[in-house]
């Protein structure tokens, strides 16, 4: 059974909410225009925001982490991606010296071995590429939703990021089953781990299948206390600013 099949359920309201997505991009590339980046992860909420954005022709150019630990998976769905949408997605890698270090010093797993060492690992891999992605910038979307995990529960549409910029969730409000039904109804290309029960995809080590009844991200660093599931790349430290 695909992930179609099994989670293609929309809530009362899909339709409202995909306009409102639209107006929240829409209006967001109005107010920096030229300054504002979507930052793919490529999962499946992520890829319906691509959808939204190349169908709708909106300014708001594309980027991905590529993080050099990417399931195959991962990395065969960007020139599908770039096939079907006719665009280009910028690629930001981490700086291979810093990775070469950390893996002679550390290895390959450390990130199985501390938290301190999985964090370093993200900070390397995702958080420096995303501030040389940033640079320049004012603005940057993202496909956070609510429903992902209990740290984000209160997702807003619109709010700062700890350098000021402005950070746009368009799918805050969004479920799961909003999520695919979209993907059905727009033939919107998908991971096909999605397929294999990965509903949250990131770099192979860190990243396994959930069984039934699981949380959403328990397949994202398994093996350490649910508070420290997050890799810092959303944290919000300033105040929130309306939604919209």
């Amino acid at each position: 059974m695909s992930a179609i099949e099994r989670h293609a359920r929309a809530e009362p309201g899909l339709e409202r909410r995909v306009d409102h997505a639209l107006a929240v991009l829409r209006e967001a590339a109005d107010r920096h225009a030229g300054r504002i980046v979507f930052t793919t992860s490529l999962g499946a909420e992520d890829m319906v925001i691509t959808d939204l954005i190349a169908r709708h022709r909106l300014p708001i150019p594309l980027a991905t982490l590529q993080t050099g630990r990417l399931h195959a998976e991962t990395l065969a769905l960007i020139p599908r991606l770039e096939a079907r949408y006719g665009v280009q997605l910028e690629q930001w890698q981490p700086r291979q010296e810093e990775v070469l270090h950390f893996v002679r010093q550390h290895g390959e797993m450390a990130m199985r071995d501390s938290v301190e060492l999985r964090k370093a690992c993200c900070a390397m891999r995702k958080l420096e590429p995303l501030a040389r992605a940033l640079a320049g910038r004012d603005a940057w979307v993202t496909g956070l939703r609510r429903e992902q995990s209990g740290a984000r529960a209160e997702v807003p549409f619109l709010s700062l990021d700890d350098q000021g910029r402005e950070k746009v969730a368009p799918l805050a409000d969004w479920s799961w089953g909003d999520v695919w039904h979209y993907i059905d109804d727009f033939h919107v290309p998908y991971n096909p781990l999605h397929d294999q029960f990965f509903p949250s995809i990131g770099c192979e080590p860190c990243t396994r299948a959930v069984a039934l009844g699981e949380d959403f991200r328990a397949g994202r660093w398994w093996w350490e206390n649910e508070s420290a599931k997050e890799c810092g790349l959303h944290v919000t430290a300033m105040p929130r600013k309306e939604t919209a």
